[in-house]
């Protein structure tokens, strides 16, 4: 029983540094939930929120991503925007410049978007992680589950109404690992992400379709599918 509490106890710090979260003890009772004890500690407007969870991930500890990059990527794009996307990490020029979707996949999401009407003025950008993976690597397990946290309260902060998960690593992270992309891309759910639910839909990623430009197409109906929920939703 002992050794068992032990493990608990450990398991419990072990967490708590994972996350970096700093916590107040009081005598007050408490509800704890760990998927949303990030996002409970920011407060004041937007913009105060945004930049807190932005120190903290600056303080996460023992990461070897943070480790091997050179700038935390953090987001772009309007803070009030309805619409979050959402990619797997940085790659090199993201790296460098300290901003999502800046390279050569940045520059084709920006032509999708246009092809809607849409540019980084009414969108809200961010990645699963926040720092560059080695060689532009997926991000491991672990480190897709260290900044989870950080993540969903990210998403909660902006609070958008429409959520693009583009590629599967965002939609095993947000969704599950059951889903596949080719399966799961063009498909509308309503996704709980702490307190909010926004419309979530996944396509390819940017950078997939460099690689395979005949799937254009296909993201092109899931573009249209974003263009026809934004007048459905009046936004």
């Amino acid at each position: 029983m002992k050794k068992n509490l032990n493990q608990k106890l450990i398991d419990l710090i072990e967490y708590y540094n994972l996350i970096n979260s700093n916590l107040l003890l009081s005598n007050t009772p408490q509800k704890r939930n760990l998927n949303n004890i990030v996002a409970a500690s920011y407060k004041g407007t937007k913009f105060q929120k945004l930049e807190k969870l932005k120190k903290n991930i600056q303080l996460i500890k023992n990461c070897q991503l943070k480790k091997s990059a050179t700038n935390l990527v953090f987001g772009d794009g309007n803070i009030d925007a309805k619409i979050m996307i959402v990619g797997e990490g940085p790659g090199a020029q993201e790296d460098a410049k300290g901003i999502p979707f800046v390279g050569r996949a940045g520059q084709l999401l920006d032509k999708m978007l246009e092809s809607i009407q849409l540019n980084r003025t009414k969108v809200y950008i961010s990645n699963v992680v926040n720092y560059r993976p080695p060689s532009n690597r997926r991000p491991t397990e672990m480190e897709i589950a260290r900044y989870l946290p950080f993540l969903k309260s990210h998403i909660e902060i902006i609070n958008p109404k429409i959520l693009i998960l583009l590629g599967s690593t965002a939609l095993n992270t947000l969704i599950g690992n059951n889903e596949v992309i080719s399966k799961a891309r063009g498909k509308w759910i309503q996704k709980d992400v702490g307190s909010i639910r926004p419309w979530t839909i996944a396509s390819f990623h940017p950078a997939f379709l460099l690689r395979q430009p005949d799937q254009k197409k296909m993201a092109w109906i899931d573009l249209k599918m974003v263009r026809d929920k934004l007048k459905s939703l009046r936004i």
